[in-house]
């Protein structure tokens, strides 16, 4: 929802009712992942996308049926052999779209919900989904230390509201399972718990000009971006305009100093780039030691690499520790320029969190997607 609140959000204000439909759950090459959002205005206006253009039309027919019975709905779209191009996934997946009414009778927390959104305060919205018909659309909203709504049973909503915490900090979209009245063994009834967690961290170490390039696709990617290096003529706002910030610290300080405040979690990257082992190495023992961080990976040639290894594991790092750094940094796409070697770097980032191989798809078979 977080691409269509600010039009959501005005209709609502309006006192006019939309139509919201939501990706719930994907299998397969599904097009777009779970919490992927199109509304049906008031006014006939469609607004996002749930599924890349394979099934809008059919979702936008669901969405004014809703909007004209004010029942809401869980449909599957897949491949349909007799009109796949009208109503089905072209691609082969299969995709579950929730649809639902909105206005202040059915959803009066959504002013408080986007202002959360737009000020990157977490916030997660577990919706009933699928279950029994009275309870179907009903939703718990849910922050740190308070939440707010109810799915029609305290049983319920103690085991919501505890599930969605996790996967707030995670910052995850799911669907969750349980017995009708909140047993986490049971089933009948479902609800899709979506996340709006503030932007992972992508911490870029060493003001070169790689470091602007990996900055920029950074942002691009969804990261807040911040670019550290201890010399202050190098490391200026002007000269990384893709990073949100740009701090003038020695790096592995402000690495530890950001850890003990709670600013690292397992969705943060580090992209060590500064390849001088009085700025890298000091900085990977603090990197490689930290409980959780999503991704580290370090710039430098052979030799590089290798001196670097030999001067962590005299510092003390052992090589369990060492194997969670990605070192040569990136995948091996003949990069040459630093926009080339910024590429290399997200790519390697994005297989590694997939799952991907890194192998050309025109020379594989099977699905695109495994997960």
């Amino acid at each position: 929802m977080r691409d269509v609140v600010d039009q959501l959000e005005g209709w609502w204000k309006n006192g006019q009712t939309a139509a919201l439909a939501t990706v719930v759950g994907t299998y397969s090459s599904a097009p777009r992942q779970p919490g992927a959002s199109m509304l049906v205005g008031p006014g006939g206006e469609a607004v996002g996308s749930v599924s890349g253009g394979c099934v809008e039309g059919a979702v936008y027919e669901l969405g004014q049926q809703v909007l004209g019975d004010g029942r809401p709905v869980l449909q599957r779209y897949g491949v349909s052999d007799d009109d796949a191009f009208a109503v089905g996934l072209t691609c082969g997946g299969i995709i579950d779209i929730f649809v639902e009414k909105i206005d202040r009778t059915t959803y009066d927390q959504l002013g408080t919900v986007a202002d959360a959104i737009r000020s990157g305060s977490p916030v997660a919205v577990a919706t009933v989904v699928a279950g029994p018909a009275e309870r179907l659309g009903k939703r718990l909203v849910i922050w740190p230390d308070r939440s707010e709504g109810g799915t029609g049973s305290d049983r319920l909503d103690d085991a919501v509201r505890d599930d969605a915490r996790g996967l707030l900090d995670a910052g995850r979209n799911a669907m969750l399972h349980y017995g009708v009245d909140g047993q986490r063994r049971g089933e009948g009834l479902d609800v899709f718990v979506e996340s709006f967690a503030p932007p992972p961290r992508m911490i870029v170490f060493g003001a070169i000009d790689f470091a602007a390039a990996v900055a920029k696709i950074g942002s691009f990617l969804g990261f807040r971006v911040t670019v550290c290096d201890a010399r202050p003529v190098f490391a200026t706002a002007s000269r990384f305009p893709g990073a949100n910030e740009v701090v003038v610290e020695w790096p592995h300080r402000y690495l530890k100093a950001e850890a003990e405040a709670g600013r690292i979690d397992g969705r943060t990257a580090l992209c060590v780039l500064t390849h001088d082992p009085k700025f890298d190495v000091p900085l990977l023992e603090v990197a490689l030691r930290l409980p959780e961080v999503g991704y580290i990976g370090a710039m430098g040639s052979r030799r590089t690499h290798d001196d670097r290894i030999e001067r962590l594991r005299e510092a003390g790092v052992t090589d369990e520790e060492i194997a969670r750094m990605s070192s040569p940094i990136g995948l091996d796409l003949g990069a040459r320029t630093p926009e080339e070697t910024a590429v290399s770097i997200a790519a390697e980032m994005i297989a590694l969190h997939w799952g991907g191989a890194g192998a050309r798809l025109a020379e594989r078979e099977g699905p695109i997607h495994t997960s």
